[in-house]
């Protein structure tokens, strides 16, 4: 069964036996933006996990426009209600479109990843691309960020949570996926994920 915990929609209650709860912690990538929640990724991702029995259960808490800040001063409360046996980590990307410093964003991604490790969570780190038109070094700046992540954390890397998403299936925005989409950037997901299953 799907938790959602985005402001006022609640679909069902976490409960104390959390040992194999997934949170899915990112922005409106992860939210489903734009499309019904029960076509976005961490929705096909619950189905699939209930398909092969493995017993995980997905709490999506993630919020569109949310930033690495933002995810850094939500995330110990997270992680103390739901005590998450697997964490999804999906932010920076809206930090990114800002062009805030990648310094700050680093700190604040690598400050989640710690707290995260604290509690022996384990963790799957989702990297993003940026347009074009950010121009080349900040966008190799802000790329850089999540394999330098990933290594210091000894933490599985998603390269790109988008890949393999062609254009048409961007909606008007050319930023946010379609519904079309979703099953692709799952089995992204799945791919990474299923190692820290067993």
């Amino acid at each position: 069964m799907l938790t959602c915990a985005l402001p006022g929609i609640t679909f069902a209650a976490p409960t104390p036996a959390a040992a194999k709860n997934i949170l899915v912690f990112g922005d409106s990538l992860s939210a489903g933006y734009g499309i019904e929640v029960a076509e976005s990724w961490p929705s096909l991702l619950q189905t699939e996990l209930e398909r092969t029995r493995s017993g995980y259960k997905i709490i999506n808490t993630s919020i569109s426009g949310e930033t690495a800040l933002g995810g850094r001063q939500r995330i110990a409360k997270l992680l103390e209600q739901y005590h998450p046996a697997i964490v999804i980590l999906e932010l920076g990307a809206n930090d990114g479109l800002r062009g805030f410093s990648t310094a700050d964003i680093e700190s604040n991604l690598d400050e989640i990843l710690m707290q995260i490790n604290q509690i022996h969570a384990r963790t799957t780190l989702v990297g993003m691309k940026l347009p074009p038109n950010y121009g080349e070094p900040y966008i190799t700046q802000f790329q850089s960020i999540f394999p330098r992540l990933a290594a210091k954390r000894r933490v599985p890397l998603l390269p790109f949570l988008l890949d393999g998403v062609p254009a048409e299936q961007f909606q008007a925005d050319y930023l946010h996926p379609t519904a079309a989409s979703q099953p692709q950037i799952m089995r992204n997901v799945l791919q990474v994920l299923k190692p820290l299953l067993r």
